[in-house]
């Protein structure tokens, strides 16, 4: 078991039974805490029983699809649970609709489960750790609003602003270069994608410019510099 998996409890989303078993007991193996749903009905009523740190959630189920499920979470209720979305269909464009609808990443069936324990880790560590009572260090003023690099946090005058794990990975990687050129390779690093994931890459700047933007249309503080990347203009 390694540190990371300790006290981690991971909510596995599959209508699949046979899948959703092999899930649970091989990520329990790798030291996490475990259940299962076998929908999205049971997933919300688990939500309101349970507090996991990670949902892996399958896409194509009856009823309500994992996609619809994840958009509702994020737009609907405002929720900042990390999820990887797991599904048999895995075109880009099928990949682009899972991060526009709020996943923090994405893995196509079928899969190697030590592939899956491994992003599961990666967003678990970019994921915001929870609050602390130390003075805040690392603050960089976005507007009216302040982003805590350490604490991965983004706070406005009525109080935090949620982000999701891929969010709070992006802002910090420009925060920590702010008002310098940040290239897509070097936010692609940062957010654990390889270098097929340049719309990823777009669609999570577009998710964060709404969550600091007043305007995302017309961004003032998170700019696209063609050809080079991103720049996040900081105390301003």
């Amino acid at each position: 078991m390694t540190q990371l998996a300790e006290d981690c409890h991971i909510l596995v989303v599959e209508d699949d039974p046979r899948l959703r078993e092999r899930l649970a007991r091989y990520l329990s193996g790798e030291g996490f805490r475990v259940t299962a749903a076998g929908d999205a009905a049971e997933a919300r009523t688990q939500l309101r029983a349970i507090n996991p740190d990670l949902m892996v959630l399958d896409v194509m189920m009856p009823g309500e699809s994992g996609l619809d499920l994840t958009q509702s979470l994020r737009l609907e209720q405002g929720h900042d649970l990390p999820i990887l979305l797991l599904t048999a269909r895995g075109a880009p464009e099928d990949r682009i609709a899972g991060f526009e609808a709020g996943a923090d990443d994405y893995l196509g069936k079928p899969f190697e489960p030590r592939e899956l324990v491994l992003r599961i880790r990666a967003l678990l560590r970019r994921a915001p750790p929870p609050p602390s009572v130390e003075a805040p260090i690392g603050l960089v003023r976005v507007g009216d609003k302040e982003f805590d690099v350490g604490r991965g946090e983004l706070r406005d005058a009525t109080g935090p602003i949620r982000l999701t794990g891929g969010e709070a990975a992006l802002l910090t990687a420009l925060a920590r270069k702010s008002n310098e050129v940040l290239s897509r390779e070097e936010i692609a690093e940062a957010l654990g994608m390889d270098d097929s994931g340049e719309r990823a890459i777009d669609v999570q700047v577009v998710r964060l410019r709404r969550k600091i933007e007043a305007d995302p249309r017309e961004p003032r503080f998170l700019h696209t510099v063609r050809g080079r990347g991103y720049i996040l203009k900081s105390g301003i």
